[in-house]
């Protein structure tokens, strides 16, 4: 894909953000064939909307493969807020995990580095286009379907695995057991293979229950043993 034609691809993504119109499609000769060429597109797409990541967002994308792509201040949103379905199209709903960096991630490295908090939260997925896209090309495009994510009040990572429940408030559905440890370490990997994270920046890991598929009127809690709870709200 030259130049011209992935600025051209770009400003198609970045109008459909700003506006909330949704792409048909991009012309076969901009569709992406691969991840890399993706994450090209997506981060000429943010340049072109003058938007800078603020961390790294793992997302459960097709097939069970997890793609990495960036997370946006502006999409963050604190629990006990109210979503209008519209402005998530194909929206899908998992529990997720936010973490805040204590310490510079360097693009080197092992272990998990140092959180000054660790968030219950809702990963709410959304998508430019007016179909889902069908390729993990242009998944990552679609920055890697990010909508919105609801995090709840910080606390301390558990060093067990914990049971992780996504229902409508006030239902208490038995939870699935997570390894949030060895979730937030795909998201560290992830992070450094894309060139690390300063201080304060944040990680994001999404699919942590089974999907939920909101309607208007729902409230869904994501619920943490051991460290708290997520609400988000759907009109």
């Amino acid at each position: 894909m030259h130049d011209a034609a992935r600025r051209q691809a770009a400003a198609c993504l970045a109008e459909a953000f700003e506006t909330g119109n949704p792409l048909a499609a991009l012309p076969d000769s901009v569709v992406p064939d691969n991840v890399a060429e993706g994450d090209e597109l997506a981060a000429l797409m943010l340049d072109e909307l003058g938007l800078v990541s603020c961390g790294t967002r793992l997302a459960l994308a097709m097939d069970g493969v997890r793609l990495a792509g960036p997370m946006l201040e502006g999409r963050l949103l604190p629990s006990g807020a109210s979503l209008p379905l519209a402005v998530s199209r194909h929206a899908q709903v998992t529990a997720a995990l936010v973490a805040v960096l204590a310490e510079a991630l360097p693009e080197k490295g092992q272990g998990l580095p140092a959180f000054a908090a660790v968030h219950p939260a809702i990963d709410v997925t959304g998508s430019r286009f007016l179909d889902p896209p069908t390729s993990l090309g242009l998944l990552a495009a679609d920055l890697c379907g990010l909508g919105h994510v609801a995090a709840g009040r910080g606390g301390t990572l558990p060093a067990s695995s914990v049971a992780v429940t996504l229902a409508a408030a006030g239902r208490r559905p038995r939870g699935t057991t997570v390894d949030l440890q060895a979730a937030l370490a795909l998201a560290v990997e992830a992070a450094r293979q894309s060139g690390g994270l300063p201080a304060g920046a944040v990680l994001v890991v999404t699919g942590l229950s089974p999907v939920v598929r909101p309607e208007a009127g729902l409230t869904l809690a994501a619920s943490f043993a051991g460290l708290g709870r997520a609400r988000l709200g759907f009109a």
